[in-house]
């Protein structure tokens, strides 16, 4: 167990360590750079995924959207993991710009480098969902497709720490 620990940075309970995506790294949809810093103050579900994995747990994402959080205190951000596929990059910005309209409330960022792949250790071409307390600290961490348990999970984790 101790062993497992070291090799990934994200351990449940604790906040991984401040990665910086900007410049040839990624950033924002609009070109701004992005600080994992920014995940605190309220309850944040984070998905790092493979552009080709998108359509993966789409049942989880419709239904946290069903539960209208307040947005106050939740927030999302969804990071694409740009390397992950074959699809070129000016595609794949044209539909997060799109995206980012569509849902203002989803911050889009992208990943040019796998950058949280390598600091966080986060599986490389896969899906992988990300949930974070007021604080930063990871409460949830799941790579994969997620079972009806794993869904539920999430939504009790959220409810009980956006109050």
């Amino acid at each position: 167990m101790f062993i497992l620990s070291l090799l990934t940075a994200v351990v449940i309970g604790t906040t991984p360590p401040p990665v910086v995506l900007e410049g040839e790294k990624g950033g924002t949809v609009d070109g701004k750079p992005f600080s994992t810093e920014t995940i605190k103050g309220k309850v944040y579900l984070v998905i790092y995924a493979d552009p080709d994995k998108r359509n993966l747990n789409e049942k989880f994402t419709e239904e946290v959207k069903k539960q209208n959080f307040p947005k106050d205190r939740f927030g999302s951000i969804a990071i694409i993991n740009l390397k992950a596929t074959w699809l070129p990059e000016f595609v794949l910005s044209n539909i997060l710009k799109k995206k980012q309209k569509q849902f203002p409330n989803t911050l889009y960022v992208k990943d040019r480098d796998k950058v949280l792949v390598k600091e966080w250790n986060l599986k490389d071409e896969d899906y992988n969902v990300l949930l974070f307390d007021r604080e930063g600290k990871v409460i949830f961490y799941k790579a994969g497709k997620l079972s009806e348990k794993d869904i539920q999970t999430v939504i009790r984790l959220i409810r009980e720490n956006i109050d």
